[in-house]
């Protein structure tokens, strides 16, 4: 029987390939965290406690937040980690209002050492002094949270830059400082500045540049170019850039947004036999298990990979906005690749394959026909889909027929012009004569 003609249960039941699907444990704190560095370590920490849901969860992220920010120098941040904490974890991670004064007093005397310098170095016109001033201004008011002064500072040694370096680590400060900010347009626009001199650029500051593009393209729901970024970072990122991202992220952002937006030989070519990429894959094998079990049509194992990962996904800070979209999309993919094959599906075998009523499904199925991305009709009553495949033979009889007719029209059309040529040409003779 030509598979043509099957009602085929694929991805149902297939003892040859099973493996084992993670549990949807709770999300390791202390080892998410541990990925990154600098404010995003304690920005992602806040955004797991106000989203998580779980009290013990939120206490811990809360918890690693303050011990955090007690490393640096931002007390405004403090004050917000300490009123959502709200005296839950006992005295010693309440308010500390000798700290916040001793920080506070120090910065205040930083800043103004750092203006009186400036103003030296503006008043000598040295450039490379001026550039180092204002890039220390920069570095000062991102470690106080003050991230629109610390952008504006970085952008001012713009007029400093004397070297190629001096443009990219410019550029660098920038994009740091506008993801933290969620102004992904500047990202794009630094990304692109950076890369106009590419004599400056190594393979690790490539790849930063790449991840920072991947965010600018995921943050604008432009998923396919998200994942082509991602997908052309190197090896050579490893943990280089965990003040904004980690090499999980990189494999995870990449592999979703592939899957939401890729057909099938791109998923095959760029993510499955991508030699760089299978190296970041290595480190989520969750995510590279649903990458391989949706290309080998095994949805029912690819969704399940999908529901235990999504808890922990909603609490991921650039991830966050996008799950409910690209899971979409993955389904729609997947039950779009499902039917394609065949002439007709058993919707109860279908139905068992995605983990879903037959009612359900069909309403997915109505809603991808309607918007013409499966070419078929359901059976409502039989519960089978039939497929609207092209009649081909009807087809190539028909291509013939118009290949005839149009053989005919050219072969008259020369035959009429031969006439008129010879017509033409006795009735020039005639008048001669």
């Amino acid at each position: 029987m030509e598979a043509d003609d099957e009602i085929y249960a694929n991805g149902g039941d297939d003892t040859s390939h099973t493996r084992p699907i993670i549990s949807g444990e709770q999300l390791d704190i202390e080892a998410y965290a541990g990925l990154y560095s600098g404010r995003t370590k304690i920005t992602r920490l806040i955004f797991i406690a106000v989203h998580c849901g779980n009290p013990s969860m939120e206490r811990e992220a809360l918890r690693m937040a303050y011990d955090e920010i007690k490393k640096g120098e931002n007390t405004q941040l403090f004050r917000e980690v300490v009123q959502k904490i709200g005296g839950r974890l006992g005295s010693n991670y309440g308010m500390d209002n000798a700290w916040c004064d001793s920080v506070d007093r120090r910065a205040e005397q930083r800043k103004e050492k750092l203006e009186n310098e400036l103003n030296a170095y503006r008043t000598n016109l040295i450039k490379e002094s001026i550039r180092m001033g204002y890039n220390d201004f920069g570095d000062f008011y991102y470690a106080h949270g003050a991230l629109g002064d610390a952008f504006k500072s970085y952008i001012r040694t713009r007029d400093y830059c004397t070297t190629s370096k001096h443009i990219i680590h410019m550029c660098l400060s920038a994009i740091l400082v506008s993801i933290e900010m969620g102004q992904f347009s500047h990202v794009s626009s630094y990304v692109s500045k950076a890369e106009q001199t590419p004599e400056a650029l190594d393979p690790t500051t490539i790849a930063k540049l790449k991840c920072a593009s991947g965010l600018a393209h995921l943050d604008m729901m432009k998923y396919k170019l998200a994942a082509r970024k991602f997908l052309e970072v190197g090896p050579e990122l490893g943990n280089s850039y965990n003040e904004v991202i980690a090499p999980q992220d990189v494999a995870t952002y990449g592999g979703l947004c592939a899957l939401a937006s890729f057909d099938r030989s791109e998923l095959k070519n760029k993510v499955i036999d991508n030699l760089a990429f299978r190296n970041f894959l290595e480190l989520v094998p969750e995510v590279r298990e649903l990458i391989n079990d949706f290309y080998s049509s095994r949805y029912a194992s690819c969704l399940e990979y999908l529901a235990n990962l999504k808890t922990n996904l909603l609490l991921d800070v650039h991830l966050h906005d996008h799950v409910e979209k690209l899971y979409d999309q993955i389904r729609n993919k997947a039950l779009i690749q499902y039917t394609h094959p065949f002439v007709s599906v058993d919707l109860n075998m279908m139905a068992n394959a995605f983990k879903t009523t037959v009612v359900g499904l069909e309403k997915e199925l109505a809603t991808l026909i309607t918007d013409n991305q499966i070419q078929a009709r359901i059976d409502s009553h039989n519960k089978i889909l039939y497929a609207r495949h092209a009649d081909q033979r009807n087809a190539t009889f028909q291509r013939v027929l118009q290949t005839g007719s149009e053989f005919d029209r050219d072969v008259k059309a020369m035959l009429l012009r031969a006439n008129l040529i010879k017509h033409e040409h006795s009735a020039r003779t005639n008048r001669k004569l």
